[in-house]
């Protein structure tokens, strides 16, 4: 499992396969994409999962983890996760938030991330804020 940067572009087609392949492709393109730090997890040089990432003062949200349906279950999500969690870390990040769909709230409390039961709906799908603060 390698995990590097990559450009925003190259996340799309897992985020559209993945997340929302019921939208038309653009969907899936952020228009801050361009401002943002992705990162793509690589097995046997394919790219199988992706992140992105959005740093705004003291805090980063991350947006569009997904992970192909082939490699899903083998902790590759998680490896991702923690690896940007740290990369928050290392910049003295104080809070590293995102918008969870509600069925995978309990995927992100395993990380310390706390469930704000700020809710919302996108395209039919329940989503939630969840968050982690790191103490200085």
């Amino acid at each position: 499992m390698n995990i590097k940067r990559i450009e925003a572009s190259e996340t799309w087609q897992i985020r559209h396969e993945v997340m929302w392949p019921d939208q038309p492709f653009d969907f899936v393109q952020l228009e801050t994409d361009n401002s943002g730090f992705h990162f793509g997890v690589f097995e046997d040089h394919k790219l199988v999962s992706i992140i992105s990432c959005f740093i705004e003062g003291r805090e980063m949200q991350f947006r569009k983890l997904a992970t192909l349906t082939e490699y899903q279950g083998k902790g590759i999500a998680s490896h991702l996760l923690e690896y940007i969690l740290q990369f928050a870390e290392e910049r003295d990040l104080e809070k590293v938030w995102c918008n969870a769909r509600t069925n995978k709230r309990s995927f992100y409390e395993k990380f310390g991330m706390k469930d704000t039961y700020k809710t919302f709906t996108k395209a039919g799908q329940e989503f939630t804020v969840m968050e982690i603060n790191f103490s200085k």
